[in-house]
């Protein structure tokens, strides 16, 4: 028999991995987004997660073995996050409750926001030992993440279905119009940085120049995805996901310098955001785009400075322990540098980059 998969956020940088890696493995997936996309082997819905009804009807004939919740919205305060992204995985589950049946797994991507705090807070006050490890007690602080697995949890507990809480580092991989977005951000940065002549500057903290760190390629999140719901092991627990590797910004800079073909600036220790930086590039970003006949010429679309800033200007050395999946046996391992490439190559053959 086949199997059919829900992924929310499909147009996302996650939902978009997970979605083709289900559709590569023989899933029946279907993709629900506000603006759904053209994907090739998905089926589109369309529906606002906020509005309870509207999503109730739009998956109303859906019968999902699997749900892939992969997305959120930001709002103005955290406590505005929590009554939004709440409602919208409260909805999504009442909505397939109310249809033709609930799924047997769902599983819902969060972030390291879980142990760093959401951005009102974020990487201040008492935080975790770092590594970061799944057992560690959530923070005494208001959390969308944690509303969200709350909501998850109690439809499991009424409902009767497995999750799977999955806790990525920054995402590396490919979006159009997506709010947390470093790789495609560095991409323009380097490519306007080229054009103009400006030199190529390590935009964040000493700490993070100097500290070690590591990233989550969406591929290899995807495959971790699968995995938690194929492995009956794996079955309602929360787990922390990056590449395997670790390194330090003052080597990876020298790497993205290197692919677009420019020296790096020297870091001096002063932060010079880029949301500052970029703040005038919109009309540079356009006359490029023109150009070399981009096929996105605002640079809204592409960029997230601030998200970019928030990572790169933490004042704690971030590092992730995976040792829960490897125990359950998942072994997957994506070297970050390689996969930052692999996503320029992809950028500048989509026509996204110069």
């Amino acid at each position: 028999m086949g199997r059919t998969a829900l992924v929310v956020g499909a147009s996302g940088i996650v939902g978009s991995a997970i979605a083709a890696l289900l559709v590569e493995h023989g899933w029946s997936v279907k993709g629900l987004a506000r603006r759904p996309a053209p994907q090739s082997g998905i089926e589109p819905i369309a529906a606002d997660l906020q509005d309870a009804s509207a999503v109730a009807a739009a998956v109303a004939d859906v019968q999902p073995d699997a749900v892939f919740i992969t997305t959120w919205l930001r709002q103005d305060s955290e406590a505005e996050n929590i009554r939004v992204n709440s409602a919208m995985v409260r909805n999504l589950l009442d909505g397939l409750r109310a249809g033709r049946g609930v799924p047997r797994h769902v599983a819902l991507v969060t972030g390291l926001k879980h142990y760093l705090g959401p951005f009102e807070a974020y990487g201040k006050g008492a935080l975790p030992q770092t590594p970061f490890r799944e057992e560690q007690a959530r923070l005494d602080i208001e959390n969308f993440y944690y509303a969200q697995e709350d909501e998850v949890f109690a439809a499991a507990r009424r409902d009767g279905f497995s999750w799977s809480v999955h806790r990525p580092h920054t995402v590396i991989g490919k979006a159009v119009g997506n709010a947390m977005n470093m790789g495609t951000t560095l991409a323009v940065y380097a490519s306007i940085c080229r054009e103009i002549g400006r030199p190529f500057r390590f935009p964040g903290s000493p700490v993070q120049w100097n500290g070690l760190t590591d990233m989550t390629d969406a591929t290899l999140l995807a495959r971790h995805l699968l995995w938690a719901t194929e492995t009956p092991a794996a079955a309602n627990q929360a787990f922390n996901v990056v590449n395997g590797d670790v390194f330090r910004w003052s080597w990876m800079w020298g790497r993205i310098a290197d692919w677009f073909g420019l020296e790096p600036a020297p870091f001096d220790g002063s932060m010079r955001p880029l949301e500052e930086q970029m703040s005038g590039d919109a009309e540079v970003w356009k006359k490029i785009a023109e150009r070399e006949g981009l096929v996105e010429p605002n640079l809204d679309r592409l960029a997230s400075p601030w998200h970019t800033d928030a990572d790169l200007g933490r004042p704690i050395e971030v590092v992730t322990d995976m040792s829960k999946s490897r125990r359950l046996g998942f072994t997957a391992y994506q070297p970050t540098d390689e996969a930052f490439i692999r996503l320029f190559e992809q950028l500048r053959s989509d026509r996204l980059i110069p």
